[in-house]
């Protein structure tokens, strides 16, 4: 796992359908806003352990890419590593340090580099993390087409 791999756990009982329409609303919104704003809704989908809001948010045919492998569809990714992201981001704190983005027509980049701390089977991560995402408005609203994810050991 790499960069946040991010969080999740999905919603268990009673209120269950109320917050899945709540958070599915919420990615719907974040949709609509800037490209950045639906990076942060993707991080934040993943942080409440809404794996259906973070579907949401991706092209079917996107490509995601993490530590020398990839998944070439939403399908591939949800079905695939999408769950442990969810576990691994469950026990991570993720620092922004910087971050650049770029909007031309249809198309958008965000770049992040950040560092990812905390406990993963028992074990301490501190990694620095980078995180390119590229994304295309269909129909008036921004979805992630591409996520690239690579972290290295963090230094003291």
């Amino acid at each position: 796992m790499t960069l946040r791999a991010f969080t999740f756990a999905l919603c268990l009982l009673g209120g269950a359908a109320v917050s899945v329409a709540a958070s599915g609303r919420d990615a719907a919104e974040a949709a609509t806003a800037s490209p950045v704003a639906v990076v942060d809704g993707f991080h934040a989908s993943m942080g409440r352990g809404d794996a259906d809001a973070v579907a949401t948010l991706l092209l079917d045919d996107a490509v995601i890419y993490e530590q020398g492998g990839a998944e070439a569809s939403k399908a591939e990714y949800v079905t695939g590593h999408l769950p442990g992201d969810i576990a691994y981001s469950a026990s991570m704190s993720d620092t922004i340090a910087s971050r650049r983005s770029e909007v031309s027509g249809a198309f958008a980049l965000v770049m992040s580099q950040g560092r990812t701390t905390g406990t993963h089977d028992g074990k301490p991560v501190d990694r620095l993390t980078t995180e390119t995402m590229v994304l295309k408005r269909v129909g008036g609203v921004w979805r992630i087409a591409h996520i690239h994810w690579s972290s290295r050991a963090g230094k003291p």
